[in-house]
């Protein structure tokens, strides 16, 4: 583990132009009809999210030189989640210790050409107590904006992940109004991704952004149905009954499609790119189906023209088995069919 910033000036400098070249290019979407500029983010996955790394690398499974075995397999982007609340004082002041371990996540990432997300994870609170969430979540990226105005021009910045719960469309658009404010006075060009509220019915008709800001881009999370993707997990008193059940219908795959459909015609209308930065499916699913469905929603959403990222690297739902530093080949040939 590097417990010291790794510094290659000459490197670094030339990584981050060709990275920043690739970021404000175009991408052709003519069959979703977008038109602003998008991050060439592609296929990505989520990392970090439970690691002890943030807490000194103390039961820390995740190793740095595991971003090399991602970008191997075909990755071009991981989608860093940080527990930012839980590493503030009370005053609500970022620990500078592991805002330095963050820089090196950011850095090591570059280095083996993966554009890194930083999304702000803290669903549970925000999903709680909207009133103590909004306080934390513009201190953070007070904090955050400062930190990296510019700084890494390929990071991108994801305000929250999966706003909903007792909070309601128009409280979210509120908040995400003041926080992109707040960010966009020091990282103007900077791209940012923005979450529609996470609810069964997906309202991202409800989501309010400013006409003027075109490096936007709109995220959803995908884990329909809930008793397929989430059968025998054993932190839910009703998923860990669930199952062995079986997916890969006609109509299993007509609903997925018609999900994906109002979120596309959603896009058209609205010229904004979308991004599905979380699907999955817990282990104790049938192997079969879980590749089928994986397969059908990460092809789904590459034929709609948008970017993804597979939940998780490694911890539950699983790609990647830490023990014995390998992929698990069946999923990860599902999400990227030319692995073997």
């Amino acid at each position: 583990m590097m417990a010291v910033r790794a510094r290659w000036p000459g490197a670094v400098n030339w990584l981050l132009a060709l990275l920043l070249a690739v970021l404000t290019s175009r991408v052709d979407v003519a069959e979703s009809g977008q038109s602003a500029a998008m991050p060439a983010l592609g296929r990505g996955i989520n990392i970090l999210g439970y690691d002890g790394l943030w807490e000194g690398y103390q039961n820390a499974p995740f190793r740095l030189e595991n971003l090399t075995a991602i970008r191997k397999a075909g990755f071009s982007h991981v989608r860093i989640n940080f527990f930012g609340f839980k590493h503030m004082d009370s005053e609500n002041v970022l620990d500078e210790a592991v805002l330095r371990r963050l820089d090196v996540v950011i850095e090591q990432a570059l280095a083996r050409r993966l554009i890194p997300i930083l999304d702000e994870h803290d669903t549970d609170l925000c999903q709680r107590d909207v009133a103590a969430c909004a306080e934390k979540l513009r201190a953070f990226w007070r904090q955050i904006a400062s930190r990296y105005a510019g700084r890494y021009p390929a990071l991108l910045f994801e305000i929250l992940n999966e706003p909903g719960g007792n909070m309601t469309s128009g409280q979210w658009n509120s908040l995400l109004g003041e926080c992109l404010r707040v960010i966009r006075a020091r990282n103007p060009e900077r791209s940012v991704i923005v979450a529609a509220l996470n609810t069964e019915e997906a309202p991202i008709d409800e989501l309010a952004l400013p006409a003027e800001d075109r490096r936007l881009i709109v995220t959803f999370h995908y884990y329909a149905p809930l008793q397929f993707t989430h059968q025998g997990a054993p932190w839910s008193p009703t998923f860990s009954k669930i199952g062995p059940l079986s997916w890969g219908s006609a109509e299993d795959e007509a609903k997925v499609t018609a999900d994906f459909n109002k979120v596309r015609l959603w896009s058209e209308r609205e010229r904004r790119p979308i991004y599905l930065g979380e699907f999955g499916v817990y282990e104790r699913a049938p192997s079969e189906s879980r590749t089928k469905y994986l397969s059908f929603v990460a092809r789904t959403a590459e034929r709609y023209g948008w970017a993804w990222a597979y939940w998780q690297f490694d911890h539950d739902f699983a790609a990647f088995d830490g023990a014995r530093q390998a992929w698990y080949r069946d999923i990860l040939h599902a999400i990227i069919p030319s692995v073997r």
